[in-house]
């Protein structure tokens, strides 16, 4: 095992595509040993600190990420083009780009020679995610890999053993949605390599979605059936062992994806942050945040009911916003090394709200956003439609 370790190591320079070569001197004894391409153990290659991956694809990080929401839909059809000139012609500089879906799809089909083929999930939205990216690479936008996690009613409906069941069938919330157990390393590691072809691709970043538990576990916690994998023997109580699996993952996806020279960040409530953490979904705003490099708080007006003395936030979008970021910057304040801010902002109108709950939402009230988190030292942030039809003419640099 020894002898195959060390000669990976060596031949790191030599392997094919994009791994760079260590700068260290392989010992005399494995000086002109050459090796086929298959004899290499690819797997203790990329555990190693010296491996390093370069997709052949480069980009600058930006002043400060300024992006938008894009599905696959959206990024293999006629819309990308009026996305990237909206881009163009503004301050914005990036977009999010769905690899894998709220349902559980790749947006796109992989190769043959993928080890992401078998899984059986691709789907033909975007033809040629290189194509796309060497595109956005050409005109310098920032592009970020949204892999929805936990909330995967394909691979709930095919693995049952990784999910939550009821009565003998897959437990779905009241929108037919089905999720996997952030109790399962499988799960972890199902999602971990479909980051890392994502990094592989092209993509500077990873943005990790749903990284969760359903939304009221807290009240199924014990009627559904599911298994604890590796937390059954836990001492921790429940809120307390949910929030460790969910920690743990994000520690996990993040170190598994060092070698490949990307960014990790994680979606996550808005709410979170002015709780000690999140009792039934497991999320704890600063756990979290101590193991990504980008913490996107979703903190849509739309979606907060009678929070910081506001009684209808949507209708104010300035000041929610602003009293959100005192919490957040209090709670990055108290990390050691606190990550990017990058709060995920409206950019749609909530009428689900009802007649006087609501405000159609444009130009000023995208700027009033903006303009809030500015005004609290917060310079980056993404914009949210789930149509990917964007406000235009907004200053996104107020």
């Amino acid at each position: 095992m020894k002898l195959k370790w060390m000669a990976a190591l060596a031949l790191v320079g030599t392997m094919a595509a994009a791994p760079v070569a260590a700068a260290e001197e392989p010992a005399d004894d494995f000086k002109g040993v050459t090796y086929e391409y298959g004899e290499i153990d690819q797997e203790m290659v990329a555990s190693s600190k010296l491996f390093r991956f370069d997709s052949g694809l480069s980009f600058e990080y930006p002043d400060a990420v300024r992006g938008v929401y894009v599905t696959g839909h959206s990024a293999g059809g006629e819309r990308f083009g009026r996305l990237v000139n909206l881009i163009e012609k503004s301050d914005l500089n990036a977009m999010v780009i769905d690899i894998k879906d709220d349902f559980g799809y790749l947006t796109y089909e992989p190769t043959e020679d993928s080890p992401l083929h078998e899984m059986g999930i691709g789907q033909p939205y975007i033809k040629d995610p290189r194509a796309m990216l060497v595109e956005l690479e050409e005109k310098q936008i920032y592009p970020i890999a949204r892999v929805v996690v936990f909330k995967d009613t394909i691979l709930a409906e095919k693995r049952p053993d990784l999910s939550y069941t009821t009565g003998g069938q897959v437990w779905k919330n009241g929108r037919k949605e089905a999720f996997v157990s952030p109790f399962m390393k499988e799960v972890w590691d199902y999602n971990v390599e479909i980051a890392i072809e994502a990094a592989k691709l092209g993509f500077k970043e990873i943005q990790f979605d749903y990284v969760r538990f359903p939304e009221g576990f807290e009240t199924r916690a014990d009627s559904l059936q599911y298994t604890f994998g590796d937390y059954e023997d836990s001492e921790l109580d429940p809120i307390q062992r949910r929030v460790q699996a969910v920690t743990d993952f994000v520690a996990y996806a993040r170190e598994q994806l060092k070698p490949y020279d990307v960014e990790v960040s994680v979606d996550i409530f808005g709410y979170s942050a002015t709780l000690p953490e999140a009792p039934g979904i497991g999320q704890n705003f600063s756990k979290i945040s101590e193991n990504v490099d980008v913490i996107s708080s979703m903190i849509y007006p739309s979606h907060w009911t009678s929070y910081f003395g506001i009684s209808k936030p949507d209708l104010e979008p300035y000041r929610l916003v602003a009293e959100y970021a005192k919490v957040e910057n209090e709670k990055l304040a108290a990390l050691e090394t606190p990550p990017v801010s990058r709060p995920w902002l409206q950019d749609f109108t909530a009428s689900w709200l009802g007649s006087g709950n609501y405000k159609r939402y444009g130009k000023a009230e995208v700027e009033a956003q903006i303009k809030a988190l500015n005004d609290a030292g917060i310079d980056e942030f993404l914009l949210w439609n789930a149509g990917n039809t964007y406000t235009e003419g907004v200053d996104y640099t107020p």
